[in-house]
């Protein structure tokens, strides 16, 4: 087949490199001419995924994948086209950015030839497979979904972690949910030639390609699957806070209580990041305001930072110009990406209370954390107070020697070894406080 691959970001690209990879010519599409050119390349424009710098100077000197800015280039040659352009949320009101989205869509339409395959993979709220692409696409290309000479619109959304894609549409099954039965026959027929899939005895059916029977049902099992981690973790740092309360450590409760078959409480933390979680359950508020509980986990997760800054205070007194620095600059550990990452709510909280903030995360450089305008940490450098954000595997190894002159660590992931902070405070979030020894 001839694929089209619109994005090339951290999801698009190893999809893109999938394709290429089972047999396929594929040409990726996208608005930055510097990743374009990187992966024209063979080198991978951003670090951390397994196996993609392998498979692209593999695949892109054997001609089997390239890439463009051009849509004219890719669209009209495609027997299918897969999205996965960034869908942004507005952090005033929650509501769905679908600019970027909007300018693809109708991009790729201007160059749409009868019986293309397009598939949707970006998150998206309930009903915009149906009640917007089509229609758009529609009026733009002068073809009729589902028609003979037509095309097929199908949503399937991508279900990996990044950093681990490949392992990751081999492990769980792909959702489609198509506008027709013909749309979702073709798609299904898509994706089982380009993905593999593990033998999993724990599926309630075989693994592979799952028709969820229609377009709206495929858009509800993503924002699902993905809202339930957020409610779960609203309620883990709501068990988190009470336990501060009271002197109990709620990791041991929670280990207690999933040590059984109907109990799965996730961990609590200074903060829920990346690109999904914190995202898709204002997506699934946007059609569906009336679920309160969705709204007061999101809620409870976005004011953690504020919490664990008090906590800070609580034992410190005011901050009021004290030397801080917030290790983690990145969502998680390993990951070189800052969206929604807690780092944000926990250099407000801190500057609100008049502390000399710093930031220092082992995958950026002095001049990346100076352009989101903080002032860069290096080990070794006085601090009065430590702030663990992220759970980079590196912090695990921090001591004292490290952090000199320390007089509290707060560690929002539970990532640090109290042994290597002897006679120092160590808060966790619903762990209350511990001293090294």
């Amino acid at each position: 087949m001839q694929i089209a691959v619109v994005a090339l970001g951290k999801i698009g690209l190893p999809l893109a490199v999938q394709f290429a990879d089972a047999g396929h010519q594929v040409i990726g599409v996208d608005v930055d001419a510097t990743v374009v050119e990187q992966v024209n390349a063979g080198r991978e424009p951003f670090p951390g995924e397994d196996h993609l710098a392998d498979k692209l100077a593999e695949l892109v000197p054997a001609g089997r994948l390239r890439a463009t800015t051009e849509y004219a280039e890719a669209i009209p040659s495609a027997d299918a086209v897969v999205l996965v352009v960034p869908l942004s949320v507005d952090e005033a009101t929650g509501e769905p950015d679908f600019a970027w989205m909007d300018s693809a869509t109708r991009s790729l339409a201007e160059h749409l030839h009868p019986g293309t395959l397009i598939s949707y993979e970006t998150t998206l709220p309930v009903g915009t497979s149906r009640h917007r692409w089509k229609p758009m696409i529609e009026q733009i290309s002068g073809l009729t979904e589902g028609a003979p000479e037509g095309f097929h619109l199908v949503f399937s959304p991508e279900r990996v972690l990044t950093g681990r894609v490949f392992a990751d549409l081999r492990r769980y099954p792909k959702l489609v949910g198509g506008l027709t039965e013909a749309g979702t026959a073709a798609a299904i027929e898509f994706y089982e030639a380009v993905l593999d899939f593990d033998l999993r005895d724990d599926l309630p059916r075989p693994n592979g390609v799952w028709d969820l029977g229609s377009a709206e049902a495929a858009e509800m099992a993503k924002l699902a699957e993905t809202t339930y981690r957020d409610v779960n973790i609203g309620l883990a740092n709501q068990f988190a806070r009470y336990a501060d309360e009271v002197g109990i450590d709620v990791q041991r409760v929670i280990e207690a209580c999933n040590s059984q078959p109907y109990s799965h409480i996730h961990s609590p933390g200074i903060a829920v990041g990346g690109h999904c979680i914190p995202v898709y359950p204002r997506l699934y508020l946007s059609t569906d305001p009336d679920a309160t509980v969705v709204r007061a986990a999101r809620e409870a997760n976005a004011a953690m930072p504020e919490y664990a800054v008090q906590r800070a205070a609580d034992v410190l007194g005011p901050l009021q110009g004290l030397r801080v620095v917030v290790l983690g600059a990145s969502y998680r550990g390993k990951v070189k990406e800052t969206a929604f990452s807690g780092v944000f709510g926990t250099v407000a909280a801190l500057t609100d209370r008049g502390a000399q903030v710093l930031v220092h995360d082992p995958m950026y450089a002095d001049d990346e954390l100076i352009a989101y305008g903080w002032t860069p940490y290096h080990l070794g450098e006085p601090v009065d107070l430590a702030i663990v954000q992220a759970d980079h595997p590196a912090y695990a190894e921090l001591g004292t020697q490290d952090l000199p002159g320390l007089r509290l660590l707060l560690d929002g992931r539970r990532v640090t070894d109290p042994a290597r902070f002897a006679g120092v405070p160590r808060l966790t979030i619903g762990g209350g406080e511990t001293r090294g020894s």
